[in-house]
């Protein structure tokens, strides 16, 4: 098993330099700088810009002091806020970015399995297929069109929800209902297509003529291999949450890591890109590590030899 975990975080560190490092020579190729756009300022003024933030040097010059301040954990200082070190502004940010993802996950998880249980226990019928109708929209809409059209009709139109803002219970479920509806649809056919299967497999019809309750086989057999395929998709999941909670923080103004990202586009402000795309990397690579550790303890017939899956 610690082969297995090291062999992993060894790829993990491999995907980590890889996005460090596309992410800063697609950063620097976009013509221009974050001081481009300043206005009346003189040519030694600029220069000076230039030398505390490092930019007079060459591209492979920065890149190397990058990534030794990146070592020692210094994600640098903001290159449009004054005085303001990126790692603060992740810290003071992350909390709402956070509750929001972590509500919208488990709502999905949780949304997602009854809906395919349903539309497996109900097969061929009226449920099963409701549910994979909703599933079906769930992937075809974007979610910002899900958050507009929830504004409009339970904000605008019926005034039941806040439109934005992050305060209260309430103003939890627009977002958390536009974040979750795409995992909500992939969940719900994922264990609905494995639910059939198992429902049908020889195991389910020896433990029938042995006598066991619908319920002990539901819970022991069918509910345990169902979810297989949920449990590999929580690391794709958790990719999609986070990146949709980009846009779902500015439609819903919501002063989270993804707004802050946004607005760190507009202004070319590289510290904070740099430090919010290494940040959401960290967090993505460290869910889909620990999806494949929970992987192996729930499907006993994944094998741990020299470190691979077999």
């Amino acid at each position: 098993m610690l082969r297995y975990i090291g062999n992993k975080l060894f790829y993990t560190l491999v995907s980590l330099f890889v996005l460090i490092t596309a992410t800063f020579f697609l950063m620097k190729a976009i013509p221009g700088d974050p001081f481009t756009a300043e206005k009346k300022v003189s040519d030694e003024i600029l220069q000076r810009l230039y030398q505390q933030y490092g930019l007079d040097k060459s591209i492979p010059e920065q890149y190397v002091t990058y990534l030794g301040n990146i070592v020692k954990g210094d994600f640098g200082i903001s290159m449009k806020r004054l005085n303001q070190d990126v790692s603060g502004i992740i810290g003071q940010t992350f909390s709402a970015s956070l509750k929001l993802g972590v509500v919208a996950i488990i709502f999905a998880v949780i949304v997602g399995v009854l809906l395919g249980m349903l539309a497996a226990l109900y097969h061929r019928k009226f449920l099963d297929s409701a549910a994979m109708v909703m599933a079906v929209l769930g992937i075809a809409v974007p979610s910002f069109v899900v958050a507009s059209v929830l504004q409009y009709f339970f904000a605008f139109k019926l005034g039941l929800l806040p439109v934005s803002g992050f305060k209260t219970p309430l103003h939890y479920v627009l977002p958390v209902l536009a974040l979750s509806a795409q995992p909500i649809a992939f969940i719900a056919r994922l264990t609905r297509s494995s639910m059939l299967e198992v429902l049908h497999a020889d195991y389910i019809k020896t433990a029938k003529a042995k006598g066991l309750s619908w319920f002990q086989i539901l819970s022991k057999h069918v509910l345990r291999n169902g979810i297989l395929p949920v449990v590999t998709y929580m690391g794709p999941m958790t990719a999609n949450i986070v990146t949709g909670s980009v846009v779902i923080e500015q439609i819903f103004g919501i002063g989270g890591i993804g707004k802050q990202f946004v607005e760190a586009i507009g202004v070319r402000d590289y510290p904070i890109i740099m430090g919010i795309t290494i940040f959401y990397g960290i967090l993505l690579m460290a869910a889909r590590l620990i999806t494949d550790i929970a992987y192996v303890f729930i499907d006993p017939r994944i094998k741990l030899s020299s470190g691979k899956e077999g």
